[in-house]
Formats: structure tokens, C-alpha cells, sequence
């Protein structure tokens, strides 16, 4: 049975053991290797009596990876194989080892070997497997290119950084940062202190002459007070409807596109017994991220602007009638809607037990990772036809990074078009690049793709609120908990009022 370590971290570890098959003399330690039914807190409990002691074996069996390739190196547990040789090192070595290991303060860089030139630790939030193929995809070259350097993928689990934003900040405070960890564009780089505590990066795109192949109304979001700090690999489209055409010609209705044939839709099916919308808000995002895109596609995109800009007050009517077709919309989701969260959602849909799902393309990187584009499609959200939701990941650099040059390195790596097409291609985004060519995507995935980027050159695009792009991130923060809260109570008066209120401390008269 697997054991959930931490919601903060990626390696929620579980690996499988056979007993010594050779002792080696050397400090003591032991040589294992994997098969099934041990994992690796029951070793560590054997051989220490302390469950926790696995992070010592983890620790020992990378150290001996650099020296001797024959042993495993342990990036993501839960995927390594059978038959992988492991070292258990001497009850005496774990225990120097875990005096001085404090997995609270996020100390991945003890886990892994130093390289001839230095680390290079990774803070993001990709664990999924098809966020974890697109940033392995960056990660393939530049180990290739800098293979002096220990490259750590230190991902925290959580979809939309729910649990990375605090660790990241907290980590920045203590001194101990990332080399480089990911943001939005936008933003969201306001929650970081980007004065203090992280580098200009505007030297770095003057380099590489990446300005001059990016779109302007990305360019737009790079500057924080006329700064950039956060340098970006990709642009998500956030309204997209995930469709399964199989259950929708079983229950013989089209596509939705406006509201009101959605919920027509929704009772068609709920008659026949499927499940309409397929939902999941365990990490913490989304509902905000639902509420947004049936907010931009009821009130529509120059009202939805000037609610964020002051110039259309939160008492309008149309976001009343907003809230009410997103309760409305909460009936036609799955019961267990509270315990799963988005990629589970969307598994829904792709294991035909849900015919819609609402979130951004990055769900076609789990439609990829299961071979499921024959049958799942994608649709604008209801009225969102003519909007391009932007969502933009990138990077950024600690002024106080381990590994400066490292760092720099990794920038510059993932502002490369080449870098850009291995990633995205995975990720399901587009390139935050103009000049990439998506006929040299995987044929089965280049619909998607150049449909995509087709349209965020002609759509209206406007950067999303709940993924840190289109508010300061006090802002988005409240409305994010009243989407949450009015889930709970349905209140539609109450939740009006909410957002006015919050309309005004965030400095915007109503």
C-alpha cells in the first residue's frame, strides 16, 4: 500500500525491495535490488526501525549513481523499475544522514549527488504524467548539453502551485532558494517580492533575441513595473471544453456552445445516465478557474475586462446571471466532485465517464499520456468562442540562487525554439514562440496545436485570473475563495456582494 509522505512534494515514494542480495564492505552498506511487494519506508523500517529513514537510502543510492551507473537514480519513485539496484547504506550513515535532513524545509538538493559542476534543483508543480513529460523533455537536453551538472527535478504536487507558491516563498525568505523555479507570466511574480528577491531577466531576452519572436500581447505581461522577471516556455489556452465524442453520440447531442444548449445537453444525458461535467476541485483551483470562464462567457470579453480594470462595477447584472449558470452548471457534475482533483477530472472524460471537462489544454497532455485522441476532443467553454484564456508558465531566477550560472543556462535553454517544441509538444500548449512548426509535432497531436496557435492569433486574448496572469495576486486570491465559498451555499446575492467588496479593497470603487 502506498504511503502519502507530504501534499507538498513530488516524491511521495514507494519502491519495491528484495532482500541483501550482496553486502558491501564499504561503509557498511548493503546492495538491493527492486521487485514488488516492498517499497521503500518498509525497508527503511527493517533495517532502521524508522519508516522515515527511507530518505537516507534515497540520498545513499544516488550518491553511488554518480560514481557507478549500475545503480538506480531515484528522481521519481513511483515510476522506477523492477529489477533497479539500490544501496542501503549502514544504520550508522542513515543516522548521520537524517540528523542533519530536514524534508520541512524542502532539502532536495541532500537527496541527489553534486555533479563536477554543481546542481542545478528545479521548483515547479508539474507531477502529472503529462507535465512531467513535457518539462523531462527540457530536462533531456539540457542534461545532454551540461552534463557536469546534477539536474533536480523538484516538483511539489498540487495543481496551479497550490502547495509550491507557500513552500517556494518560504524558501526564498530562509535564504535557501531553487535555482530556478517556476511562475505565470504576469502577475503572480508580485507574490515573491520580485525587487528582492529575484533577478532581471530583461538582459537575457535582449541576448537571445527571443523578444522578437514573441507575440505582443505576451510581451505585455512580462513587465512587473517595467521589469522582467519571469521568462515564459509556453502559452495555455485556459477555456477549453474537453469532449468525449463517444458518449455524446451515444446520447445523440452535439457539442455545446452556448449556455443554454449546455444545459439542455446536461439534462439529455443525466437522463440516459452519464455524467455532463466531469469535475474535480481537490487542488484548490478550480473552481475559481470554471467560474472564470462561464464569468467571460455570459457577461462577455469587454465587460469581463472592465471588471478587473474599474471601469464596469461587480453589481452589474450580467454577473448575477454569471453565477447562476455556474449553479446551474454544479448540478451537472460528478457527486465526488471534492475528493478528486483536475486530473482525475479529466480522467473522467477519458475512461468515457464524464462527456465534458472544463480546464485549460494542459489536460492534453493527460489526453496524450493515454492515447485518447481518437475520441476526445475539444470545444470552446459555452460562449467562449472568440476568447483565448492565456495562461503562460515560465521561470524564474533567485537572486540568491546556489548555482547562478546553472540557472542562467537553464533560461536560456528554455527560451530556444527547439526547447520550446520538445516541451509543448507533451505539455499540450503552444509555444510562447512565434516561429515554432507544429508540422514537425507527432501527427496525431498537430490538429490540436496549430488550431491553437491559429487562434490566439486572431482571438481576443486575455490573460487568466485564476493562474496569476490578469490580477495581483491578493485579488485573484479572494476570488478564488468566493467561487469556493459559493459552491458551498449557492448564494448568488451574497457572493455579489463579495466580489464587490473585494472590488474595493483592492482599490477599485464601486
Amino acid at each position: 500500500m502506498k504511503k502519502l509522505i507530504s501534499l507538498a512534494l513530488f516524491l511521495a515514494l514507494l519502491l519495491t525491495v528484495v532482500p541483501p542480495s550482496m553486502v558491501d564492505a564499504q561503509g557498511g552498506g548493503e546492495d538491493y535490488t527492486v521487485q514488488a511487494d516492498d517499497w521503500l519506508s518498509k525497508l527503511a523500517d527493517k533495517f532502521y526501525g524508522d519508516t522515515n529513514a527511507y530518505w537516507a537510502i534515497m540520498s545513499a543510492t544516488n550518491q553511488a549513481n554518480a560514481d557507478d551507473s549500475s545503480y538506480a537514480k531515484v528522481e521519481n519513485p513511483d515510476v522506477i523499475d523492477v529489477g533497479a539496484k539500490l544501496r542501503i547504506p549502514s544504520t550508522e550513515d542513515a543516522q548521520t544522514f537524517m540528523a542533519d535532513f530536514d524534508i520541512g524545509q524542502l532539502q532536495f538538493g541532500k537527496l541527489f549527488a553534486v555533479g563536477e559542476q554543481g546542481q542545478l534543483e528545479v521548483g515547479n508543480y508539474w507531477t502529472s504524467a503529462g507535465e512531467f513529460a513535457g518539462i523531462n523533455a527540457i530536462y533531456d537536453i539540457y542534461r545532454k548539453e551540461n552534463p557536469g551538472v546534477e539536474l533536480i527535478h523538484a516538483g511539489i504536487a498540487g495543481g496551479a502551485g497550490v502547495n509550491f507558491e507557500g513552500a517556494n516563498l518560504n524558501k526564498l525568505i530562509a535564504g535557501d532558494p531553487y535555482d530556478v523555479f517556476m511562475s505565470h507570466v504576469g502577475l503572480e511574480a508580485e507574490l515573491y517580492s520580485p525587487e528582492e528577491f529575484l533577478r532581471p531577466l530583461d538582459d537575457l531576452l535582449a541576448e537571445t533575441g527571443t523578444l522578437e519572436v514573441m507575440p505582443e500581447d505576451l510581451t505585455n505581461l512580462l513587465k512587473v513595473r517595467g521589469v522582467t522577471y519571469v521568462i515564459p516556455l509556453n502559452i495555455h489556452r485556459g477555456g477549453v471544453m474537453w469532449t468525449n465524442t463517444r458518449l455524446l453520440e451515444q446520447a445523440g447531442v452535439e457539442a455545446p456552445t452556448t449556455f443554454k444548449e449546455f444545459f439542455a445537453a446536461c439534462q439529455t444525458l443525466q437522463d440516459q445516465g452519464i455524467t455532463p461535467l466531469g469535475m474535480g476541485i481537490a487542488d484548490g483551483f478550480e473552481l475559481s478557474h470554471t467560474f472564470e470562464t462561464v464569468l467571460i462567457g455570459t457577461v462577455g470579453v469587454e465587460t469581463f475586462r472592465g471588471l478587473w480594470d474599474g471601469s464596469v462595477s461587480w453589481t452589474d447584472p450580467g454577473v448575477a446571471e454569471a453565477l447562476s449558470n455556474f449553479d446551474k452548471m454544479l448540478d451537472c457534475t460528478n457527486q465526488d466532485r471534492g475528493t478528486i482533483g483536475w486530473s482525475p477530472a479529466v480522467a473522467l472524460v477519458i475512461n468515457d465517464q464524464a462527456a465534458f471537462n472544463i480546464m485549460g489544454d494542459w489536460a492534453y497532455g493527460e489526453v496524450l499520456a493515454n492515447d485518447a485522441t481518437d475520441y476526445v476532443t475539444w470545444n470552446p467553454a459555452p460562449g467562449n468562442q472568440d476568447v483565448f484564456f492565456l495562461v503562460s508558465d515560465g521561470f524564474a531566477v533567485p537572486k540568491a540562487a546556489p548555482n547562478p550560472e546553472n540557472s542562467l543556462n537553464f533560461i536560456r535553454l528554455i527560451m530556444r525554439k527547439d526547447a520550446q517544441e520538445a516541451f509543448n509538444q507533451n505539455k499540450g500548449s503552444i509555444c510562447a514562440r512565434t516561429d515554432c512548426d507544429y508540422g514537425t509535432f507527432p501527427a496525431d497531436r498537430r490538429a490540436y496545436f496549430q488550431g491553437s496557435a491559429d487562434d490566439f492569433a486572431t482571438a481576443n486574448i486575455v490573460p487568466m485570473i485564476t493562474h496569476g496572469s490578469g490580477a495581483v495576486p491578493i485579488w485573484a486570491d479572494q476570488f478564488g475563495q468566493i467561487a469556493t465559498q459559493f459552491a458551498s451555499d449557492r448564494d448568488v446575492a451574497a457572493a455579489q456582494a463579495a466580489f464587490v467588496q473585494a472590488a474595493e479593497d483592492a482599490g477599485f470603487p464601486q
